[in-house]
């Protein structure tokens, strides 16, 4: 029998628990048995393994509620509900609102078990499409948040598996990490990506102007308010809302923030008339939003409503084995943007490269990159050579091997031998190295393969980070 996953089966009758968990363990099904739906929904999440079967009539939430509170944690669980004699038009109603199947009491266990197995069958393809889906985002991501370090894995990994859901995020980082393009990469491989992505700097706007520039305003509604004008809010409706330096955003407006994303309308100044609205709020900060809160600079509650997963973008000395490869990149690119023929990157240079403690992030290197593509870099160079934040010997001749033996790893798709032959080393050597390393050959050859699916085309008017 093929692998399935768990069946979550709910139901106030003890003998059809008792009978439906016999037919389902003969037939190798592992049974989760609930009296309550309450205590099944606490079970349930986006990668729950399995299926739910629940009875239609129950004390306190009956099936049909469970059927609609289970489609919101995840529309794609199969959920078959078992109904008593007469109550088809109700079962026809669970159908409407996404059940897999109904089946009727009294039933044979065959009949039972040849529907559980169907909406298990299906459930597994969902799951493993999922994975597929996330495998092809985290390859088509690579092109935009750029580098081999695990820091750079892992988040590309986070945003892959957040882009497939709507849930608020908090973005936390130190200026030029790249909160605004990883927040762009969450709406260009998500759901919403069809919708307008609405970017707001809180800190850029007057603390006169912000309600207007929320909420939008009416013609009248001030002295210049010579015409209507659509709210960021209004703007962002089936999109993206990114918040940028939320912790700027001033307290008394952020109530009104707060009642919008949870009622999903807004007002406009100078009119009572509600206009719905369904966005996907992301915001960013460089404070901790929940300390903030505590000392009285920041709504608590709206820190809560926007705090549903927390996401930390490490700075740039955090994973300087990404450096040199990100230097290469932005310099390529400003040398194509300007028309000018791309500068080889020296050994010498990649060293003082690696020696700088880029308080900028990869806004900072960036620019170097720019300059240096230029051919206006010999101040920098000089100025970062000369920096008093240096690292160890022996931590920079570490860094350098690794960017070294990584850039041969990514160009070869991971072949050893490859490798090997372009840095004249011997096996053994490399292997001791890599190992010393954490440099896995896997993780490039997975790089290295075709897409498993097709991925839409998404445009990147941001250059892309680490």
């Amino acid at each position: 029998m093929p692998e399935y996953g768990p069946v979550l089966f709910v139901d106030d009758e003890a003998s059809m628990r008792q009978a439906v968990t016999q037919w389902l363990g003969l037939a190798g099904f592992e049974t989760l048995v609930h009296e309550q739906a309450s205590a099944a929904l606490n079970a349930l999440n986006t990668d729950f393994p399995g299926i739910l079967v629940t009875d239609l009539k129950m004390e306190g939430i009956d099936g049909l509620e469970l059927l609609r509170l289970s489609q919101q944690i995840d529309p794609e669980l199969p959920a078959i509900v078992i109904t008593g004699h007469g109550d088809v038009p109700i079962a026809v109603e669970a159908m409407r609102l996404g059940a897999y199947d109904f089946i009727e009491k009294p039933f044979a266990p065959e009949r039972f078990l040849d529907v559980v197995r169907r909406a298990s069958e299906k459930r597994q393809l969902v799951l493993e499409n999922r994975r597929l889906r996330r495998a092809v985002g985290e390859q088509a991501l690579s092109s935009r948040i750029i580098g081999t370090s695990r820091a750079a894995e892992n988040l590309r990994a986070s945003v892959a598996e957040l882009a497939g859901t709507d849930v608020s995020v908090i973005l936390y980082g130190e200026t030029g990490v790249g909160k605004d393009l990883v927040a762009r990469c969450l709406h260009d491989f998500g759901r919403r990506s069809k919708g307008n992505y609405v970017a707001v700097n809180c800190a850029a706007i007057p603390e006169t102007m912000v309600e207007s520039e929320f909420f939008g305003h009416e013609a009248g509604a001030f002295t210049s308010a010579t015409k209507a004008r659509v709210g960021k809010l209004e703007h962002a409706n089936a999109g993206t809302l990114f918040l940028d330096e939320i912790d700027s955003m001033p307290l008394s407006t952020q109530p009104k923030l707060l009642r919008a994303l949870n009622d999903r309308v807004v007002e406009r100044l100078g009119s009572n008339r509600a206009i719905a609205i369904d966005v996907r709020p992301i915001a960013a900060s460089k404070v901790d939003l929940k300390a903030a809160s505590a000392e009285g600079r920041f709504r608590l509650d709206l820190y809560y409503r926007l705090s549903v997963v927390e996401l930390v973008i490490p700075p740039l000395r955090e994973r300087a084995e990404d450096i040199p490869l990100l230097f290469e990149y932005f310099a390529a690119s400003a040398a194509r943007d300007h028309g000018r023929e791309p500068r080889p990157v020296s050994a010498a240079t990649t060293q003082v490269l690696l020696t700088h403690s880029w308080p900028g992030n990869v806004r900072e290197l960036r620019n170097a990159a720019e300059r240096y593509a230029l051919g206006l870099a010999e101040s920098f160079m000089r100025k970062a050579a000369a920096s008093d934040a240096r690292l160890s010997l022996a931590q920079q001749v570490e860094a350098f091997e690794r960017a070294v033996i990584e850039r041969c790893l990514e160009e070869s798709g991971g072949k050893i031998s490859a490798v090997m032959e372009r840095l004249d080393i011997p096996r053994r050597t490399l292997s001791e190295k890599m190992a010393r390393l954490g440099l896995d050959r896997r993780r490039f050859v997975e790089r290295a393969r075709p897409n498993l699916a097709d991925v839409p085309a998404v445009s990147s008017e941001k250059p892309p980070m680490g």
